[in-house]
């Protein structure tokens, strides 16, 4: 045995036997530090809770950032799983399997758009939308339409192109400059979308239901202008429903809320039940642009995760899930609206089906590490911003139990600094909640 292999074989059973501990000592040592974690190792998931390496059990309500749609290890998408593994994980794209298209074709059925291109994740299929959008200008024979228009308080993704469209300072500054050409419009001012509008505009990029920005709905007037302006100057309305679409509201799609389609819409989080799958979907007349060799992918839409995509889609069709995320969406606001009544802290209540934003008048980190000591798993967005998006299969009980123990997190937990100044009566948490 050589020295290497000796040294790899005695690391492994060290790690194995030194257990949770030894992970995350190697996550201190080995991984660039992006990210902030509690002292917790989750193991395993069933349904709608998590374990840890101690054996504790969590309720999600988080949901994996809006990825788990269907919980964790739900049956049908472990027998799919367990089967494609056997069978063939990856294909080139250069050649057809069986799900690639069954599953673009549900896809297009459920959008009412006309074609599908497949990514590895949310990010890429901004990037590819962009991409589509500028080269349609270009086949157009337009000069100078390359602007692009996106929305204040956005979040789009951390590769170039999505950064460039995602508006807050904090993500953008540290690796300027990014793609030019990129302006913001402030989000639901219909007189700021049309001053920046002209016909130097190629693409404007937004989300029905704003999520990382805090869930802001975008109103029915702003998404009309929007579509009636894209439709005037010839640019793509690209929708981005990484977030809020495939059924989070209650809807196959958050746009549908609105009247008129997008051109061009991107979706990825939830479709293939945690395995990385994005995709692009796009009317006619801009997928027609496309032509082979101009865009591509690697590991898009392979057999394997168009496979559990298919089966996520239609686990949702055949369990009616789109029925249950609008009544437990409806109880769950119910009882979020009581605790606003009784906590002069929560400032705003926003948000559709299984997507929700309970604005605090504090920053709400110690309200989120206070909960996951109490088994809860929500998080925190734009520092006061507290965002729920759990399972599509959480049962009338356990969001009865996650409402009383959330309810016991704000009433136990002392208040942090930073309080805002007294509402107003028009702006009181009881008159904001109920306006939402």
């Amino acid at each position: 045995m050589s020295t290497a292999m000796s040294i790899s074989h005695k690391s492994k059973k060290k790690a194995r036997q030194e257990g949770p501990a030894a992970a995350m000592r190697d996550v201190s040592r080995y991984l660039m530090g992006t990210y902030r974690r509690p002292p917790i190792v989750f193991v395993r998931g069933e349904g709608c809770y998590l374990y840890d390496h101690r054996g504790k059990k969590y309720l999600d309500f988080l949901g994996g950032l809006a990825v788990n749609a269907l919980g964790y290890s739900h049956p049908r998408l472990v027998k799919v799983m367990r089967r494609e593994a056997g069978r063939a994980v990856h294909f080139s794209n250069l050649f057809h399997h069986s799900f690639q298209g069954p599953l673009a074709r549900k896809l297009v059925d459920w959008s009412g758009l006309d074609r599908v291109f497949f990514t590895n994740s949310g990010t890429e299929a901004i990037e590819g939308a962009l991409k589509l959008a500028r080269l349609v200008a270009h086949q157009r024979g337009v000069t100078g339409k390359t602007r692009i228009l996106a929305m204040e308080n956005s979040f789009h993704g951390r590769t170039f192109g999505a950064l460039s469209v995602t508006h807050p300072a904090k993500y953008r500054e540290p690796f300027a400059p990014l793609v030019p050409g990129v302006e913001f419009v402030r989000f639901n001012d219909t007189s700021d979308l049309e001053a920046k509008f002209d016909d130097s505009v190629c693409a404007i990029v937004v989300e029905a239901i704003q999520g990382e920005g805090g869930i802001f709905p975008m109103s029915g007037a702003f998404w009309t202008r929007a579509r009636e302006l894209a439709t005037h100057y010839g640019a793509a309305l690209i929708a981005d429903e990484i977030q809020c679409g495939l059924g989070r509201t209650g809807r196959a799609f958050a746009y549908q809320r609105h009247v008129g389609l997008p051109d061009i819409a991107v979706v990825a989080k939830p479709l293939a039940g945690g395995l990385p799958l994005g995709a692009i979907l796009a009317q006619g007349s801009f997928a027609e642009a496309f032509s082979p060799g101009l865009h591509g992918s690697t590991f898009g839409g392979g057999p394997f995760t168009c496979a559990v995509a298919l089966e996520f889609l239609e686990t949702i069709e055949d369990e009616e899930l789109l029925d249950n995320i609008r009544q437990r969406g409806a109880q769950l606001r119910a009882g979020l609206s009581r605790m606003g009544a009784e906590f002069d802290f929560i400032r705003e209540l926003r948000g559709e089906g299984l997507m929700f934003g309970l604005e605090l008048s504090v920053e709400g980190k110690t309200y989120v590490a206070n909960a996951l000591k109490q088994g809860l798993i929500i998080n925190c967005t734009h520092d006061r911003v507290i965002r729920l998006l759990p399972p599509y299969i959480v049962t009338e009980r356990q969001v009865a139990d996650f409402l009383a123990r959330l309810r016991t997190v704000f009433a136990r937990t002392k208040r942090p600094a930073g309080l805002a100044s007294a509402p107003t009566d028009a702006d009181s948490p009881r008159a904001l909640i109920a306006a939402r």
